[in-house]
């Protein structure tokens, strides 16, 4: 039976940052800013709702690479400033997909949005292919946005104009990482997103009056409940529904194009049960695992002051040998 490859990463963590929380949080708390000339874009979307772009500067020729954050995150968070730099240094072109609501504008329909957010991505892929017929188009996801990427990717199967794509820290088991961000300290990172998160939605509440009970989504305390009231509004029956229907694992047989996974066996945000096995991946994917690394970790180097990312090198080395 013909599977992917499940390959051990090289990757040796920073010794200054030696377990899987300080891999976490060191990117989110420290990586410098760097600064980017972006041309912004909005994009109608077919059910009246819109989604923002980021844009690197642009390029008469080369591949264009779709970018997809994840939670919370946007064309501001340390790994996508990173990987957009590398686009640039390679002389390629990048573009930034915002979930809805997650750019500058709030969005205009009852929702926001979720891991499983595949026909987004759908509906932004076709419009690149659209607009440049002729250029490679690769695609990146972190998180969320990886999963719904992977999601995106099976669903497609041979039909993607994509000619690689790349995805890291993906919450392969929806129902794995809820349960498991209620367990030790854990509950620190699931505190802090549900915060952000309901900060956005009692937000999107005082302008568009959300059909849900917002008394009781105000003191959510895990994201299976958030996730269980959000549910309906966009078009699942449940949080279970949701982890069933949207967990990019079950999708990455069906992969049709080379696509590497970059993930730590040590994520905070799972357990590694909810890490696939070889027979469940496609042979167009390849999954590397590192023992450490975190959550959109992957930290090495030896100066804490010149701190180096796996997830820029990995990103630089797969590209440049599938997508040209």
């Amino acid at each position: 039976m013909n599977q992917g490859k499940i390959i051990k990463s090289q990757f040796k963590t920073a010794c200054w940052l030696p377990d899987q929380h300080s891999q976490t949080l060191f990117p989110t708390l420290f990586r410098r800013q760097i600064p980017l000339a972006l041309t912004e874009e909005i994009l109608e979307l077919p059910d009246g709702d819109f989604v923002e772009l980021s844009w690197t500067p642009s390029t008469e020729s080369g591949p264009i690479i779709a970018l997809f954050h994840g939670l919370e995150g946007s064309v501001e968070s340390g790994y996508a400033q990173g990987v957009l730099n590398v686009v640039r240094d390679l002389g390629w072109q990048g573009v930034l997909m915002h979930f809805r609501t997650c750019g500058k504008k709030g969005n205009r329909l009852p929702r926001w949005y979720h891991s499983g957010d595949s026909p987004d991505i759908d509906y932004f892929i076709e419009f690149l292919k659209a607009r440049y017929p002729e250029r490679p188009l690769g695609a990146f996801g972190v998180s969320l946005g990886g999963n719904a990427l992977l999601k995106y990717l099976g669903e497609k199967g041979d039909n993607s104009p994509l000619s690689a794509a790349m995805a890291v820290s993906v919450p392969f088991d929806l129902a794995n990482t809820a349960e498991h961000l209620t367990t030790g300290f854990s509950r620190i990172y699931q505190r802090h997103l549900i915060r952000l998160v309901r900060k956005k939605v009692l937000a999107k509440h005082r302008e568009m009056p959300l059909p849900m009970d917002l008394e009781a989504f105000n003191q959510a305390r895990t994201f299976y409940h958030v996730d269980n009231m959000a549910a309906k509004l966009h078009g699942f029956d449940s949080a279970d529904d949701y982890y069933e229907k949207a967990s990019a694992r079950q999708f990455l047989k069906t992969i049709k194009v080379p696509t590497l996974v970059l993930h730590s066996e040590n994520d905070p945000f799972m357990t590694q049960a909810a890490i696939p096995n070889q027979s469940e991946l496609s042979t167009d994917v390849t999954l590397e695992l590192t023992q450490s690394g975190g959550h959109v970790g992957f930290v090495y180097g030896i100066n804490p002051l010149k701190p180096k990312y796996w997830i820029d090198k990995r990103f630089r080395e797969f590209f440049s040998k599938v997508v040209i």
